[in-house]
């Protein structure tokens, strides 16, 4: 059976993580705050925290800016739960908006259409690591109308002075607008590096402070240090230095701090990301797109534009003129040929939790129609050539058997 995304996990790493057993760190310590300092010259800002998850940074950075009941929240139909839960956490409400026909990313015009005076935030997501538009984002921001019905409640809302930007990066890290990798594109910025993920520390996440002046960044990571570990002023390895064991708890924070266990795979995986990972990720995502242009009924997924690159992070194909029946035929039929495939994503809208609130796929056609035609390639770097030539095979055949019915 040919998986869809295990891990890369090699000798290399096993060495990193024994060595961080073997040092007596296995919390946040010496290897946590190095990879927060790598992550944060690969990203080009200054300040980067590492978290447990990616879906703790945005939830962070929601209470952080004050989103609370009564508040709206953008976000695009088309992505994982994780985006609207943690809008949900904070009592405010989730405000969906449909995607792009191309690139399944959000759309820029229903983003203005959902503005009202209750917006806080928008999250756009880099759907497959390909970055959202993040210049109409500004643009957007901008529009004299738009910006006088920003109704700031919070000290830092009045700092900013504008519905806060927060980019749901789980799949982008490595890829790039405008030159600019992701990370430096927008406000704050939050990467995944769940155990599927072109980089991966088993379980970890990530926040990059992009925020403009008067915002201090580097004070801004502080504040999510104690935010991150129950509002305690200091962490384990502050308190090892001679005499330094008091502390204080200045508010009612979280747990979700990142170990050094998870750190050591991330400073391998990071070490090799730019020049092995990625180009091997490229290589695969060439491979199948040559493979499969061939065929009429084939949707290739959009991996650059005149302005940016994906970090190929998914190879989501979609097939022409199928129902989601068919699609799901011929997922099944690619299985019966030892080949593991995957959907990205269900969206939103059909999912029990969200229909049950009144949200209704009928109103974003573009999502439903992606989804409904989307089937996930395997992407990972252990992947051959010639076991891609068997997935291509495996796919056309099926695709191939369901047409003929």
């Amino acid at each position: 059976m040919i998986p869809f995304s295990p891990p890369r996990i090699d000798q290399l790493i096993i060495d990193e993580v024994t060595a961080a057993l073997k040092s007596g760190w296995i919390t946040t310590g010496p290897r946590t705050k190095k990879f927060e300092k790598e992550l944060a010259a690969f990203c080009g800002v200054n300040s980067v925290l590492c978290l447990n998850s990616a879906t703790a940074g945005l939830e962070l950075v929601l209470r952080w800016f004050g989103v609370k009941e009564g508040n709206e929240v953008i976000v695009p139909a088309y992505t994982y739960c994780a985006t609207a839960n943690v809008i949900m956490h904070c009592g405010a409400k989730p405000v969906m908006v449909d995607v792009n026909k191309n690139d399944f990313n959000i759309s820029i015009e229903k983003i203005r259409a959902a503005i009202t005076d209750k917006t806080k935030v928008i999250i756009p997501v880099d759907f497959g690591g390909l970055p959202c538009d993040y210049d109409a984002f500004n643009n957007l921001l901008a529009e004299g109308y738009l910006h006088k019905r920003f109704k700031p409640a919070t000290d830092e809302q009045k700092k900013l002075g504008r519905i806060l930007v927060l980019s749901d990066a789980a799949h982008s890290l490595g890829s790039y607008y405008n030159n600019k990798p992701a990370g430096s594109l927008t406000d704050i910025t939050v990467f995944s590096f769940h155990a599927v993920k072109n980089l991966t520390t088993a379980e970890g996440g990530a926040i990059a402070f992009n925020l403009p002046a008067p915002f201090d960044n580097e004070k801004l990571y502080q504040q999510f240090c104690i935010k991150s570990l129950h509002g305690q002023n200091k962490d384990a390895l502050a308190k090892t230095q001679k005499g330094n064991w008091k502390y204080d708890v200045v508010e009612a924070g979280y747990k979700c701090n990142m170990t050094d266990l998870h750190a050591a795979i991330g400073l391998i995986e990071l070490a090799r990301y730019k020049n092995d990972t990625l180009k091997k990720r490229k290589h695969i995502c060439d491979l199948y797109s040559k493979l499969l242009s061939h065929f009429t009924w084939s949707e290739l997924p959009v991996f650059k534009t005149e302005n940016s690159e994906s970090s190929y992070h998914l190879f989501p194909l979609r097939i022409k003129e199928i129902t989601e029946q068919q699609r799901d035929e011929i997922i099944q039929e690619i299985f019966n040929k030892d080949v593991s495939v995957n959907v990205h994503f269900q969206p939103l809208p059909i999912l029990s939790f969200y229909k049950n609130l009144g949200y209704r796929i009928e109103d974003y056609p573009v999502a439903y129609d992606n989804y409904s035609r989307e089937i996930s390639l395997p992407v990972y770097y252990d992947l051959t050539d010639e076991q891609i030539e068997m997935i291509v095979n495996a796919v056309v055949s099926s695709v191939e058997s369901i047409f003929k019915r």
